[in-house]
Formats: C-alpha cells, structure tokens, sequence
C-alpha cells in the first residue's frame, strides 16, 4: 500500500473548512500534487454538519480538547415533550403541521455555521464558474423579520404570530404595501434606499458623507427616519452590535448589498442557501472535486509538527524544505503548508471574538415565517428573525438573531424547523438571550410548539467589522495561516479573495490570474 511519504507535496491543506475546501478546488486543474489532511474524522471544520449522533460525539470532542478547535462550552439538552402518546395524539400533531418525537439520528443535517450566500456573493460566481454548482441545490432565503413589543396576549387578538413579528421591507414596493409605516414613514424610508442606491457616478462631485457615527444617528439626522424603524434597516445590515455601536460605515455597505441582491436570481428573495448542510454541503463538493482534479484525501490525521528541513542539506536549499511529523507517525515533504489556526501546529494562536450560538429541533414548520411575497416566487427555505437587546429585556444588549430552516432545506424531518441562534455575548449570558428569543418564537407559534432537542455552544472568530483581522499570516517563507472563520450570518466576500491571494502564492507565474476558478468541463464528461 503506498504511503503518505513515498512522494513530496507541492502543498500540504490542513484542514477541510471553507478556507481550505475552496483552495482545494482552485488548485485541482493546477497539475499540482496536494495532500489534504484533516486532524478531525469528519469534513468541515468550524463549517460542519451533524446528525445527532455526531453531534454528541462532536459535543465531547470540543469539551475534551477545547484548543484544538475554534469552539467552547459545548453542551446538548433533550426536551421531554408533554403528550399523551395516543395514536390520535400522534395523528393532530401531524395534521396541525407539528411532529413531537425526534426522528431517526440521520434525518438530521445540523450546521455549525449556518451562513447563508447573497446571491450577488462572489462565491455563487466561483460555484458557477468551477462547474462545481451542478452537484448542489440552492433554496430561496426568504422574509427577514424583527420582534416587536408588547404582550403576547395583546397582539394576539389582532394577527397572532404575524403581529408578534413584523416583516422587514426588502424593496420599495415592500414598503408601499406595508399597512403597518405610515405614509410620512414611507416617504423618509424611499428617500434614504434612493440616497443609497446612487451608483458611483452619481455621487461623482458630491461631498463625502460622514459615517463614522451611529447608523441610528444618521438616519434620524439625514432623513428623519423614526425610531421603529431603525431595528429593522440594522436586520438587513445583519449588525451583530447593538443600535448604539453600530456605525453607519458598516450598515450602509451591507443594506445596499441586500437590496441590490433582491431578484438578482428570481423574485422575492436576496440569499440562498444550499441544502442538506449548508456551507458543509458546498466544501465536500469543492473537495471531491479536488479528489477527482488528483489530491490525496487524509482524515483523521494531524500535523504534529513542522520543520524547515532544508537548512540541515547542501546549500541550504530544497523545493520541498518543510518536514512534517503526521499524527500516523508518517513523516511527509511538502514545498508549501497552508491551514487554519487550529490545524497547524503553531503557538502564535490569533486575537478572536466570542459569540454564543445555539441549534434547536422545534415540533413546528412554522409556516407563517415563509410566504411567498412576489407572484412566481419559490416558496422560501429560510428566514431570519431579529430580536433587538429591549426585546429581550436588556436594552444594551446586540440584537439576536435566530434563522429558522423549513425542512425543505434537509436539516430536519417533514412538520418540523431547526432554530439557529446567534448573539455576540459569549457564555451564559449570551445562551440566556437565545433562549429568551426562541422561546418567544415557541409561544408565537401555539401552545403546540416546542422544543425537542437543543446544542448550545460558544464560537470563536472575526466578525465583520473587524477588517484587520482578516489576512493570510505567514509563519515562515513556506508555512501559512488562514484567518479565523467569520462569525457573520451571511457568506463573507472576502473568502474567495483570500483564497485567490494563496493560489496565486502557490501556483506562481504558471497560470494566467485571470483563469482563478474557471474550469472548463473535463473530457467526456459535464460533472465533476
């Protein structure tokens, strides 16, 4: 049997997360030979999908070794739900859109990091141009909702849930239908998306605008926005700061992409995400891909260890000079080692942000939270729901934010919805917040609904407004680190250019720049 070592590598990819995966794919038309190790026994990284079985593995494995992965504090709750265990129990449940038993282990496809792609993102432009996009399947990211105030028993009286919840306007003929915005509210709404959505030209000899203060300030101040609406514009900025921390220079860029991405791809929506697993789903095609392009593929294999070979030979000189001791006991050469943080064996770990996240199993489908707003419109997948700190009962809070998928995303069984939960508040703290914010989803939705199985932990990370952070680090002419994973909800852009800038390091001069990810279909074939 051949063995790791019996030949050098161009490359050595530790790790299998996005970073990772997508470089893998550049690199699989480069003639390059690659060796693609991961220290873990699953594909993904801080991006992985589990059933609920691997869950709990996962759950154990980050408690036992907490350095050796971007997580912490990893904990699994099973909920005892009241029933009589009836055979027409069972029938209402189903019948009402409900299920109230947790199925089979594999019916569940639980991600890590849920983000959903914009679809304007460059990464649907390197899915496309790669041909890797026909091994998956993309569904629509609906309706962007914000909790409002008030009791429950008040609002109940007039629309239920749909008043509980407040649908966020994506576009202009979103906001003249809203029966909820006044029409002076309206007009100050149009004018502020009018003033944004000025092309460069347009603003050609204009001042530059300060937006170095809060967003809240500038739409108070620029355009008289009131207050109510503030919450809902920071919803599709997707700010995970609170209203008073969050400048106008990170919310402005991120309302405009959301906007400009409403039909890019068909009416009625501005984000995809792709089923079963999400961005799980899109490395393990990106790394099958590689498979087929020649990588060898290696899991649960670590780098115990690197040395620069080359200055204990002649000259000082090698084009593989970087030993690396695997965990296999195998010792492998390789001319460049890239990875992340916590796959390659350095002491330099980098500065990280903390959030808490949670993943909930919920016995409803929550259908309200899907319409389908725009004839001809699929019926959405996803929706993402804000809850501002006041909402929650602690106003200086950042907002949570819990994205609900439908079964049709392949994350749960029929008559069921997995709650994803995110808050910039690491620990208990922050886990307080995700449980207030889907408990008041629960009991929205009806007595009926509830929670069936929950995983709670801590990630670690970047978020987006800290750009400085966010850079290829060199350890040594030949070893690469790639930064930590963004926590934000949506696919960061800036992925796919970093993972250009270490192809380009690999690859040299060889290839044309230009031709970074375009892949023409292989010789009797139209798939990977």
């Amino acid at each position: 049997m051949e063995t790791l070592s019996e030949q050098p590598w161009d490359v050595v990819i530790a790790g299998t997360g996005l970073f990772q995966s997508l470089l893998a794919l550049a690199l699989s038309r480069s003639g390059k030979t690659v060796l693609h190790l991961d220290q873990n026994s699953y594909y993904g990284g801080s991006e992985a999908a589990f059933s609920l079985d691997e869950a709990a593995e996962w759950v154990e494995q980050v408690n036992q070794h907490p350095t050796r992965t971007p997580f912490e504090d990893a904990a699994i709750q099973t909920f005892q739900v009241q029933s009589s265990g009836s055979h027409d129990d069972v029938l209402d449940h189903k019948s009402s859109g409900r299920s109230s038993r947790l199925a089979a282990s594999r019916a569940y496809n639980l991600s890590l990091s849920p983000h959903f792609l914009y679809t304007r993102s460059e990464l649907i432009s390197v899915l496309i141009s790669s041909k890797v996009y026909r091994q998956l399947e993309f569904m629509a990211v609906g309706s962007w909702w914000v909790y409002s105030t008030g009791s429950l028993d008040e609002q109940k009286h007039d629309g239920g849930a749909m008043r509980i919840f407040h649908r966020v306007p994506g576009n202009r003929e979103d906001i003249f239908s809203d029966s909820q915005i006044s029409m002076k509210s309206k007009r100050t709404l149009i004018r502020f998306l009018r003033h944004i959505s000025k092309d460069e030209e347009e603003q050609d000899g204009l001042a530059p605008e300060d937006l170095s203060g809060p967003f809240t300030g500038y739409l108070s101040a620029n355009f008289g926005v009131p207050s109510e609406l503030h919450s809902p514009l920071l919803s599709l900025a997707l700010s995970q700061s609170s209203q008073q921390d969050t400048p106008a220079s990170f919310a402005i860029p991120r309302v405009k992409r959301h906007l400009a991405s409403m039909g890019a791809m068909g009416p009625g929506f501005a984000g995809v995400l792709s089923k079963y697993g999400g961005g799980s789903e899109i490395l393990q095609v990106a790394c099958r891909a590689s498979a087929v392009g020649g990588a060898v593929y290696a899991l649960d294999t670590a780098i115990e260890s690197l040395t620069d070979a080359a200055k204990d030979e002649p000259n000082g000189a090698s084009d593989h000079p970087i030993e690396l001791r695997l965990s296999t006991g195998e010792t492998v050469r390789s001319h460049l080692v890239i990875g992340s943080p916590w796959d390659l064996p350095i002491d330099d770990q980098p500065d990280c942000v903390k959030v808490a996240r949670s993943i909930t199993v919920a016995s409803s489908s929550f259908d309200f939270l899907f319409p389908v707003t725009v004839e001809g419109a699929p019926v959405p997948a996803s929706a993402v729901l804000m809850f501002s700190g006041d909402t929650l009962d602690s106003p200086s809070s950042p907002p949570v934010y819990l994205r609900v998928h439908s079964s049709d995303t392949g994350d749960c069984p029929r008559q069921q919805s997995v709650i994803y939960g995110s808050v910039a508040i690491p620990g208990s703290a922050g886990q307080e917040l995700l449980e207030r914010a889907v408990d008041r989803l629960l009991q929205a939705e009806g007595p009926q609904a509830s929670a069936l199985w929950s995983l709670r932990y801590t990630q670690l990370g970047r978020l987006g407004d800290n750009r400085s952070s966010c850079s290829i680090r060199s350890y040594s002419p030949n070893v690469f680190g790639f930064p930590p994973p963004s926590l934000d909800l949506a696919f960061e852009d800036q992925t796919v250019d970093l993972v250009k800038e270490a192809w380009i390091q690999i690859v040299g001069s060889s290839v044309p720049h230009d031709e970074f990810m375009i892949f023409e279909d292989r010789e009797g074939t139209s798939d990977e």
